[in-house]
């Protein structure tokens, strides 16, 4: 009991930050399209600005995590959290300079990328560090749930936030949230870095590249679901793209608890396997459904396939890295997840552009059929 206590306090500090995350996802299109006039352009890029900056600190917040211990990490990150607050409240506060107003809410937006790499990496590390190696399934597997559970929560909260009180009080709350952060954090013992030389990056990305690739094509059909589910729903007539939506996270959710019994007992790279196969079978009953119920059932068999291959397949890439490069690792171990969801999203949209809004789940069967393929060339030693 005192174990898992302690795994879900350090679990808390990826629920504060994505909470954060979540919080102006339904609101900030309509602030930067509407309320400062710039248009959609502007406003899909003020989303992206966020995952750009989180791509591109991924590997050096890992350096940091390993040389100074994941404490350390977490409270810059948190500090990121906090200037990213200050910067989207005095966006609120310019609106009548609406240039103004959108560089600080784009500096913002960098500032929270920033911060969730260091937050969300360093917690993992953190996490192996403290409860070892073999927990490396579970403990992945509890900060995705703590992952998509904080922007579920969250993004409804900001949309009332936003109603109630404006767009100024997202910043608050960021604040706030990161400033909980903190005091979790000074509460958790400490894992010291591991000065001992390893690696160089290039010899980590070439032993996690094949892992990281196959769980980046397994992960084009999370992406055109999050995507396109609504669209799809919409195009038929459909009512119940939220339920889709739910049931793809519960059926996540409720798989990423029991994942790690599973993995120990039958091995990450059977079980990834397994799990792709179930991931097919729900995209393919979502793009080929008669009825709502049925492209609802699709879509949480799809949850329910995609939710083990992240940790199943970290867990394998996990196992071929030493100590003292752990934070690269999955530092660069997660910039496949960043950049398979950054490209999915266009490359998905020319294909329901060109060949109406079902061809999205298919092109998201054939990245799933590729990763299934993939996976069988793997072995624990992690070549091809």
């Amino acid at each position: 009991m005192q174990s898992t206590f302690s795994l879900l306090s350090i679990v808390a500090l990826t629920f504060f930050g994505y909470l954060a995350i979540g919080l102006p996802l339904a609101v900030l299109p309509t602030y930067v399209d509407t309320g400062l006039g710039f248009g959609v352009v502007w406003a899909g890029i003020a989303i992206s600005t966020q995952y750009v900056a989180t791509i591109v600190s991924r590997a050096q917040v890992g350096r940091l995590t390993d040389r100074h211990g994941p404490k350390y990490s977490v409270t810059l990150g948190f500090f990121a959290y906090i200037l990213c607050g200050i910067l989207t409240l005095l966006s609120a506060l310019v609106t009548s300079v609406p240039a103004l107003s959108l560089v600080l809410l784009l500096a913002g937006r960098l500032a929270l990328g920033v911060g969730e790499s260091w937050v969300s990496t360093a917690a993992i590390t953190w996490a192996i560090g403290l409860f070892g190696q073999k927990d490396t399934v579970r403990i992945i597997s509890w900060n995705g749930i703590a992952t998509y559970g904080g922007i579920s929560l969250a993004a409804p909260f900001g949309a009332w936030l936003e109603g109630q009180f404006g767009f100024v009080a997202t910043g608050v709350v960021t604040i706030l949230l990161a400033i909980a952060g903190l005091l979790v954090a000074r509460t958790r013992p400490t894992v010291p870095g591991i000065r001992k030389k390893g690696m160089g990056t290039g010899q980590v990305f070439t032993r996690i590249a094949p892992f990281g690739t196959a769980m980046a094509l397994a992960s084009c059909g999370f992406g055109v679901i999050m995507t396109f589910i609504a669209l799809y729903f919409h195009s038929r007539n459909w009512d119940g793209a939220p339920f889709a939506l739910s049931a793809f996270g519960l059926a996540f959710m409720g798989i990423r608890i029991w994942l790690a019994r599973v993995v120990a007992r039958y091995g990450g790279l059977p079980v990834a396997r397994l799990s792709l196969v179930l991931e097919v079978v729900g995209l393919v009953t979502l793009a080929c459904a008669p009825n709502p119920i049925i492209a609802i059932i699709g879509a949480a068999l799809a949850g329910a396939g995609f939710a083990p291959v992240f940790p199943a397949l970290g867990n394998e890439a996990m196992a071929q890295i030493p100590p003292q490069n752990r934070g690269v690792a999955l530092g660069l171990y997660s910039v496949f997840l960043d950049v398979a969801l950054g490209a999915t999203g266009p490359l998905a949209g020319l294909f329901a552009a060109h060949l109406g809004y079902a061809s999205p789940f298919f092109l998201g069967i054939g990245a799933v059929l590729l990763s299934l393929a993939l996976s069988f060339g793997l072995r624990k030693g992690g070549t091809l």
